[in-house]
C-alpha cells in the first residue's frame, strides 16, 4: 500500500470528503504509475479517482465497530514517534 494512504476509519471526527478524495488520488496515481496523466488518459484518470472515492465514502459509512474512535492528535503523535524511532527522521 501507498505510504501516503491513512487508514480513515473510526476517527472522530469522521473522515472529510477531502481526505477519501486525497486516499482515492494517491491509490489511482499508484496504480497508474504516474502523478500526473497525460491529457489523453486525464478524463479516464478522473473518473478513476471519482469512482473510487465515492465507493470508500459507502465503505466508510458501512462500516460498523464497537471500538471506541481513535483521536487524530493522537495517532499523529504515535506515528511521529514510530518515525523517529525508525531512524527515519531526526528528533526536534
Amino acid at each position: 500500500m501507498c505510504r501516503n494512504i491513512h487508514t480513515l476509519h473510526n476517527f472522530e471526527p469522521a473522515a472529510t470528503s477531502e481526505e477519501v478524495h486525497a486516499a482515492a488520488l494517491q491509490y489511482v496515481r499508484k496504480i497508474a504509475g504516474t502523478t500526473k496523466p497525460s491529457r489523453a488518459n486525464q478524463e479516464a484518470f478522473d473518473r478513476a479517482v471519482a469512482e473510487i472515492a465515492h465507493i470508500t465514502q459507502h465503505l466508510l459509512d458501512d462500516l460498523v465497530t464497537t471500538a471506541p474512535p481513535k483521536n487524530r492528535e493522537e495517532e499523529a503523535a504515535k506515528a511521529r514517534a514510530r518515525a523517529v524511532a525508525s531512524g527515519r527522521y531526526q528528533r526536534a
